[in-house]
C-alpha cells in the first residue's frame, strides 16, 4: 500500500493553518524516489539543509525525537492503540492525519531499509518518512550532539512533526 502523494496528505493543523504549507507540500514532491532499490514505498529525498540540522536539534534536545527502529515502532504502535481507544465516530470525523515525521539517513542496509519500510507502510498515512542525505553519524550529531549516530529519528507529537516539516520548507 503507497501512502498518499504529499499533495492528498492531511498535514498537522498548524502546517496547513501555516502560510508555508504550499512549500511544505513542494518539499516533500520535490525529490520522491523508493526508499530502497526494488522497494515498494516511495519517499521524499530531502538534503540536510541548516534548517533541518536547526530544527534536528532542537526538537532533540528538548527530548522530541526517539531514536531507533525499534523505538520508533513502539511509539508508533502506543499512538495507533491510542487512536483505536477513540469512538469509531470520532475516529472517521478526524480521519487520518499526519502526526509523526520519521527521517532516516541515507547509509542504512538494505534489510534496515525493508524494515523501515514495513513500519511507514504499517502505520499508514499518519506518517511522512524522508531519506536525508546524510549519514548517519550526521543525522545523530544535528539531532543529539557531537559524537551521536542515528540512522532513524521519528518525531514523538504533532508539533515536533509540524517543526520537521516547515524545516523542509526552508532553503
Amino acid at each position: 500500500m503507497e501512502p498518499p502523494p504529499a499533495g492528498d496528505l492531511r498535514l498537522p493543523r498548524a502546517v496547513e493553518a501555516s502560510p508555508r504549507a504550499e512549500a511544505v507540500r513542494a518539499a516533500l514532491q520535490a525529490d520522491v524516489r523508493p526508499l530502497r532499490a526494488g522497494g515498494a514505498l516511495a519517499v521524499a529525498h530531502v538534503p540536510m539543509t541548516a534548517a533541518l540540522r536547526s530544527a534536528l536539534g532542537t526538537l532533540g534536545a528538548s527530548g522530541r525525537l526517539v531514536r531507533g527502529l525499534e523505538t520508533a515502532g513502539a511509539t508508533l504502535a502506543a499512538e495507533r492503540r491510542g487512536l483505536e481507544a477513540l469512538p469509531a465516530e470520532i475516529r472517521r470525523r478526524q480521519g487520518p492525519r499526519v502526526s509523526r515525521v520519521l527521517m532516516v539517513s541515507a547509509d542504512g542496509a538494505e534489510r534496515f531499509h525493508r524494515q523501515v519500510e514495513r513500519l511507514v507502510l504499517a502505520h499508514g498515512p499518519r506518517v511522512v518518512a524522508c531519506r536525508v542525505a546524510c549519514t548517519s553519524a550526521e543525522l545523530g550529531e544535528a539531532a543529539f550532539g557531537s559524537g551521536e549516530v542515528a540512522k532513524l529519528v521519528l518525531s514523538d507529537r504533532k508539533a515536533a512533526a509540524a517543526a520537521l516539516l516547515e524545516a523542509l520548507a526552508e532553503a
